[in-house]
């Protein structure tokens, strides 16, 4: 029999300090909702009466499966359980469970609370058997409590026996200042089960030392049962241990899928790319590429002679499958790469060529061209996709352009503001008609964006939803005579996205041929027929 670990999700609640992050009540609903679908055991949905919006997010029940759980202090000193407005919303709150933050460093209880360390103990106590008597499930988050335990071990350890004997559920071991080490939370935490089972012993690690995710692992070799964390890994300062890459190593890394299990299946598993990017498009934060697990660079591939042993067995390079936490294999095209990433890559796009064909030596050679002056094919597929394409000779001519300019204009408005104007003017040919459009815009690159986009003929519904998401320049040598490059990410209704490259001295040529591309690629991806 394995067994059980529970996980406790706080992103809504401690993730909600992350710098830059204000949750609106439907953010709360939508990742509650996400959160309860992966398969957590509790969610963490914030502090009631704190803020208008975690009061309405209490006013019911959120989860289905998972234990909906309100956040909150203990007792205040000085003031009795009955006549505390917290432990009041508390009970009130539409929760299953309630996690109490207790001081138990002797310091912080003193230079914190302001009060005695035995009035402290006592508001614990009275604390857990207030909510339980309510008939809630208790938690406590140990707060400060490695430092605490290093500084005076008899004071915390007496702070977590009296939450466990008040009747606490979970009593949870908080390293809140985030500078313990693996080893140290190991051998603290087995010390613990002394006074608290395992089995009610949980783990609250921050990655200030960026090792949350260890010291979450570390706890649970120790013999805590309960992890908390957050999706992505956010938090106040350097955030909390990272849900998104604690339970694949769970659920995948023997030392812990042979003896534990969890509330997450593989179902819930295959989602957790999807879930983590997702997350991060609602907070308008760019996803970490480089995150383990779910990032868009965690199976990829750049070096030729790895990309060939990855097409013989990917186990060569990849410690799990990428699909069974929904990610996917990617094999980068660029000066460092051989044929191997070229027919990875052209097989993923549909393109099936022969290793032998002389084709593919000739689209190599251009790559590392290219590369060799500024393009970065590895960043920008859409760009590499339709350079393969015309290389194999199978890109539409959709449009023409034969000519555009840009006018940017400082001067000073109505009002007496000094601003800047740019004007764009493209012309193009399509289906033999030459089309001449004028774009203004808040820059060179906006004006020029408006301008192409503005009437491609009988392409313009087409294109109608294409959106410019995003926009990179990198300088690539020194002086104003510095050749720049241009990564210009592109969407659609849809909800695809793709990347487009521009290489050139002037910035604005290099922002065009970017713009170019990706108006190309949207045809291309659409089917259309050239006019």
């Amino acid at each position: 029999m394995k067994e059980r670990l529970y996980l406790f999700d706080t992103t809504l609640r401690d993730g909600a300090q992350t710098s830059g992050v204000d949750f609106t009540l439907d953010d709360k609903l939508v990742i509650a909702r996400m959160l309860d679908e992966l398969g957590l055991d509790y969610v963490e949905g914030g502090y009631p009466g704190a803020n208008p919006t975690d009061t309405a997010f209490f006013e019911k029940k959120r989860t289905g499966r998972a234990a909906f759980t309100a956040f909150g202090m203990t007792k205040r000193p000085g003031v009795s359980v009955s006549n505390d407005p917290g432990i009041r919303a508390l009970i009130d709150a539409k929760s299953d469970a309630v996690c109490f933050v207790a001081k138990t460093s002797d310091y912080q209880v003193r230079v914190a609370l302001g009060t005695t360390e035995e009035e402290n103990l006592d508001g614990i106590r009275q604390s857990v058997s207030a909510v339980r008597e309510a008939g809630k499930e208790v938690l406590v988050d140990c707060e400060h409590f490695f430092d605490g335990y290093k500084a005076n071990p008899d004071y915390a350890l007496a702070c977590t026996k009296a939450a466990y004997e008040a009747g606490a559920r979970w009593v949870v071991l908080c390293d809140t200042n985030g500078g313990t080490l693996p080893e140290e939370v190991e051998e603290i935490v087995r010390k613990v089960t002394s006074i608290v089972p395992g089995d009610h012993l949980g783990i609250h690690a921050h990655n200030d030392t960026e090792q949350a995710v260890a010291n979450s692992l570390a706890a649970v070799r120790g013999g805590a049962r309960q992890i908390q964390g957050t999706l992505n890994g956010i938090g106040e300062r350097c955030g909390n241990a990272n849900l998104t890459s604690l339970i694949p190593t769970l659920l995948l890394k023997p030392a812990y899928a042979e003896r534990f299990e969890t509330g997450v299946d593989r179902d819930g598993l295959a989602s957790l790319a999807q879930i983590s990017h997702r997350f991060d498009e609602m907070l308008n934060r760019a996803p970490n590429r480089q995150a383990a697990y779910v990032g868009a660079s965690a199976f990829t591939t750049k070096a030729g002679i790895h990309a060939s042993a990855i097409l013989k067995d990917p186990r060569t390079y990849e410690h799990v499958p990428p699909e069974v936490v929904g990610n996917r294999r990617h094999v980068l095209v660029s000066d460092q790469a051989g044929k191997a990433n070229l027919l990875a890559e052209l097989g993923r796009m549909g393109l099936e060529v022969a290793r032998d064909d002389r084709r593919l030596d000739t689209l190599l050679q251009i790559v590392k061209e290219r590369e060799s002056i500024g393009y970065a094919y590895e960043g920008a597929g859409a760009s590499f996709e339709l350079l393969a394409r015309r290389t194999l000779g199978s890109v539409p001519n959709y449009f023409d352009v034969e000519s555009f300019h840009v006018t940017v204009e400082r001067r000073h408005n109505a009002l007496g503001e000094l601003v800047s104007v740019s004007e764009a003017v493209v012309k193009v040919i399509v289906g033999g008609e030459r089309l001449l459009t004028v774009g203004e815009g808040n820059g060179p690159v906006n004006a020029l964006d408006n301008a192409l986009r503005k009437d491609l003929g009988g392409y313009r519904d087409i294109i109608a939803d294409l959106e410019l998401i995003d926009f990179k320049v990198r300088i690539l040598n020194g002086g104003t005579e510095a050749v720049t490059r241009v990564l210009i990410e592109s969407g659609d209704a849809s909800g695809d996205t793709w990347f487009t490259v521009g290489v050139s001295a002037n910035i604005v040529d290099a922002s065009f041929e970017a713009l170019h591309d990706a108006v190309v690629y949207k045809l291309l991806r659409s089917g259309v027929k050239p006019a």
